[in-house]
């Protein structure tokens, strides 16, 4: 593994805070934005964490991961080949800090290079036709020789095809559980062997962590988000990849699709999207003509890690404004524009109850900033 990138860098003091932080319960990237915005810093907010819970009405005080065990976590990334970046470093993925709610540490095992390249997502069935197979390893090929990195969720089927397609030119797979928990676990092997020749394996997962049905979507997300446009080589009406799609289009991504036959179940998806106006893919140059007027443009610049000014000061809200967002909040979605239009109340005061609901379980995140109270 080569060393990271040169540039801004966490602190060890401060990565381990970090990790504490994120890996807090209730503690999402929304709201660990929110804390170190209010507190100046991850360790004040761990300080702060209890008392906030309480202010949202917390049933129990959630426990906080002690020092040992985030250092044990760090120590299982090192014996891994693997370390945690943080949003602000170099090797942070540069399009992926411009999603809304980007996680804030991002476990990686392989080359920080690999996120400099220009990207296309790939994904796909599970359960994909030979004819599939071809089709997304042909187009990780091609796109990886034009200087391409192609990302997947490193799943059966058409991902596989698609990472060993870009193996030698530079592959990104996402996991949905921990960096040492490869999914599914014949893949394992694939997982090194990207991470050896210049490629990257990413998770916000923890180490350990045994994926769930719900952590897929998390991971969807990373892979549209880490990418200027998706692909779907073979999807079924109802399957991850449509969701991925849909992800993808909500960031602003560019969206392809490759056109199968309609006696076949596996090309359902496509199809529909297809007729839904998504660019039609038969070869990479239909990707690269599409994508070449993005391809140059301006990357985001990696963010000073220099945190924020400590605004512990600021007065807390009273429970008087704790009870006028309440009220305006419900099991439906709404926006928090709209909370500070109804109750009168300032930004900072809104964030604030919203983080405290945040943290004690109540509040739900929703795409475009929505907030909504968990029933």
């Amino acid at each position: 593994m080569s060393a990271p990138a040169a540039g801004p860098r966490l602190s060890d003091r401060q990565r381990l805070a970090w990790l504490r932080l994120i890996r807090t319960p209730n503690v999402g990237p929304a709201s660990f934005r929110e804390l170190i915005n209010r507190f100046g810093s991850a360790e004040a907010a761990l300080e702060m964490l209890p008392e906030l819970m309480i202010s949202g009405g917390a049933n129990r005080i959630v426990r906080i991961p002690s020092i040992a065990e985030a250092e044990a976590e760090l120590d299982a990334a090192r014996r891994a080949g693997a370390r945690f970046v943080g949003i602000g470093e170099a090797d942070y993925p540069p399009l992926l800090k411009t999603l809304d709610n980007p996680p804030p540490l991002l476990g990686v095992k392989g080359e920080g290079a690999v996120f400099r390249l220009p990207a296309v997502a790939i994904v796909g069935a599970r359960n994909a036709s030979l004819a599939g197979i071809k089709m997304a390893r042909m187009l990780a090929a091609d796109l990886g020789r034009e200087g391409y990195a192609i990302v997947s969720g490193l799943a059966r089927g058409i991902d596989t095809s698609a990472h060993k397609g870009s193996v030698s030119t530079g592959t990104v797979g996402v996991l949905a559980g921990g960096l040492d928990v490869p999914y599914p676990p014949e893949n394992a092997g694939l997982c090194d062997e990207i991470a050896d020749r210049g490629g990257a394996i990413v998770s916000e997962m923890p180490f350990g962590w045994q994926p769930r049905a719900q952590d897929f979507p998390r991971r969807n997300r990373l892979v549209a988000g880490m990418a200027l446009g998706l692909v779907v080589v073979e999807a079924a009406q109802r399957s991850g990849s449509l969701i991925s799609a849909r992800l993808a289009n909500e960031m602003g991504r560019l969206v392809f699709a490759v056109p199968g036959s309609p006696l076949d179940p596996r090309a359902a998806g496509c199809n529909a999207l297809l007729k839904d106006g998504v660019t039609l893919v038969t070869e990479a140059a239909d990707i690269l003509s599409a994508l070449a007027p993005l391809a140059g443009t301006r990357r985001p610049r990696t963010a000073p890690l220099a945190e924020a000014p400590d605004m512990s000061a600021m007065l807390p809200p009273g429970e008087n404004e704790r009870a006028d967002v309440l009220e305006a909040l419900g099991p439906t979605p709404v926006a928090v524009d709209d909370i500070i239009r109804h109750t009168g109340l300032s930004a900072a005061q809104i964030a604030m109850v919203l983080l405290e609901l945040d943290l004690a379980g109540r509040l739900e995140r929703h795409a475009g900033g929505n907030v909504s109270l968990i029933a």
